[in-house]
Parts: C-alpha cells; sequence; structure tokens
C-alpha cells in the first residue's frame, strides 16, 4: 500500500472545467466527477427535486489523489478557485492499493 492524499471537491457544475484544468496544469492525473450532486451545506439545500439535475444549478463532486508531496501545490492552485468562484475542498489522508499488482498471469 502506498499512503496518498485525497483531495474531495464539491462545486459548481459550471466551474468543474477550471477545476480539472488546475488538476491537470499541476500533475494530477488521477481523478473522478460525481455530476448532479444533492446535499445540504452552508448556503442550503441542493436538492434532486428542484429540477436543477444536468443544469449548470447543480453541483458537481470531484474526487482526486495525489502524491503528499505534492499537496501544497494542488491546495495553492485549487484555493484562489474556490474563492472566487464558491465550492469546498477537502483533504485527507488515504491508503492506494494498486489493483494491477493484484493480476496474476493465466
Amino acid at each position: 500500500m502506498k499512503t496518498v492524499s485525497r483531495l474531495e471537491i464539491i462545486v459548481s457544475s459550471m466551474e468543474v472545467p477550471k477545476i480539472l484544468e488546475v488538476l491537470d496544469k499541476t500533475g494530477v492525473a488521477v481523478y473522478s466527477v460525481i455530476r448532479d450532486v444533492v446535499g445540504k451545506g452552508l448556503f442550503g439545500t441542493v436538492s434532486d427535486d428542484m429540477d436543477f439535475a444536468s443544469s449548470s444549478l447543480s453541483n458537481a463532486y470531484i474526487i482526486s489523489f495525489c502524491p503528499p508531496e505534492n499537496l501544497t501545490q494542488v491546495v495553492d492552485a485549487i484555493r484562489p478557485v474556490i474563492n472566487k468562484y464558491g465550492g469546498v475542498c477537502y483533504l485527507s489522508e488515504a491508503q492506494e492499493i494498486r489493483s494491477i499488482q493484484c493480476i496474476t498471469k493465466f
């Protein structure tokens, strides 16, 4: 297993391209985007019954992983985007299990 830093980012769907551009520019090659996220935050509730699904008013969840030594650079690049356009970013430590090592030859 390998220690990695996990970034969980929730932003407006309109801001996803900006966040992904930052991740790409800082060398973060691994991320997933989940669209139409519902929940409750500091600015109220985003609900799927509000007909926001698949609209520019919906939220997206981005989960990404990077080496711990790159975390400061990534956070320093993401912070201005979140400060300007809104959103949240959570950081935590995780353990990566490389699945390629689990594959056996036939």
